[in-house]
């Protein structure tokens, strides 16, 4: 698989000079098989420039967008996809529902003409959409298994298996502890409760799906400090995304989901912490923080 980031970024998009080096762009993930075809994780405001790049080639796109939830970064750049205001272009949606509202009707809403000049059923590409659950299904010749992950609402992470090469992708998710379970809110009751009866550390419902992994795109949002202030709203530090990793067994872990508040210097900072955490712990997994337009082939 040859993957190519396009926003790193959690919440906000933000730019400007303190976000150069690792991009401003909210969550876009680019990932092409080994037969060429074309899968593309969330779409967040980087996939935008991916459209654009796309759409130099002039050639017919039939390509898979796979949406882990409907919160604004992971979906606001798609009335900004090039490739689906051609005609002849397939693309295939998926991702999970809400309560009572379908998964056509979660992307058609930010394309409502209150908040956008065009309608999804205006575009001239062929868009399909499968909604899922928890699942294993067939894309192109790839298999995708998706699970529930810890975050407010129907949130879900992926893992991509391909001639023998996975890839999981865990844009958004929180460590469950028994102990601060009842500041969850916004969480979903059911999936509360797949990780609230998952025997032992709750955690490891997700540590046994990303198991063996090659490589692990995971929510690192938020520093340990930063953490202790959000529980409850849905995302990672960096040193439990780490702790994931090493009990998963993965060969490659990029840090991923960035907080606004993360400057460059920020992010240097803390993969200093995590190499310095690794070498206390003899972590020997890859690390990588993911930066726009990184590209790596495994």
């Amino acid at each position: 698989m040859k993957v190519k980031f396009w926003g790193v970024r959690g919440s906000i998009a933000t730019p400007g000079k303190f976000t150069v080096r690792y991009g401003g762009n909210t969550s876009c993930t680019e990932v092409h098989l080994d037969d060429g075809n074309l899968i593309i994780f969330d779409a967040g405001t980087g996939i935008r420039d991916l459209g654009n790049k796309l759409s130099e080639s002039n050639k017919r796109i039939r390509a898979y967008i796979l949406i882990t939830h409907p919160h604004w970064d992971h979906i606001q750049g798609f009335p900004f996809f090039r490739p689906a205001f051609v005609e002849g272009n397939e693309i295939t949606i998926v991702g999970p529902e809400a309560r009572g509202v379908s998964l056509a009707k979660l992307i058609a809403e930010q394309m409502n003409k209150v908040y956008f000049p065009v309608k999804l059923s205006e575009l001239q590409a062929k868009i399909n959409f499968i909604p899922l659950k928890e699942d294993s299904i067939k894309v192109f010749d790839a298999k995708l298994d998706s699970f529930f992950v810890n975050h407010p609402g129907f949130t879900l992470g992926y893992r991509l298996s391909f001639r023998k090469k996975s890839l999981v992708y865990i844009s958004d998710n929180e460590p469950y502890s028994r102990e601060t379970a009842r500041l969850f809110t916004n969480g979903e009751p059911d999936v509360l409760k797949l990780f609230e009866s998952y025997g032992g550390d709750p955690n490891n419902r997700v540590v046994d799906l990303i198991r063996g992994s090659d490589v692990l795109i995971h929510d690192s949002t938020y520093t340990p400090e930063q953490y202790s202030d959000h529980i409850g709203w849905g995302h990672s530090h960096y040193l439990y995304t780490l702790r994931m990793a090493a009990e998963a067994g993965v060969k490659k872990l990029c840090l991923f989901h960035y907080d606004p508040v993360l400057d460059d210097d920020a992010i240097d900072e803390i993969v200093k912490r995590c190499k310095k955490e690794m070498k206390k712990m003899k972590y020997t997994f890859e690390l990588s923080a993911a930066r726009e337009g990184e590209e790596f082939q495994f």
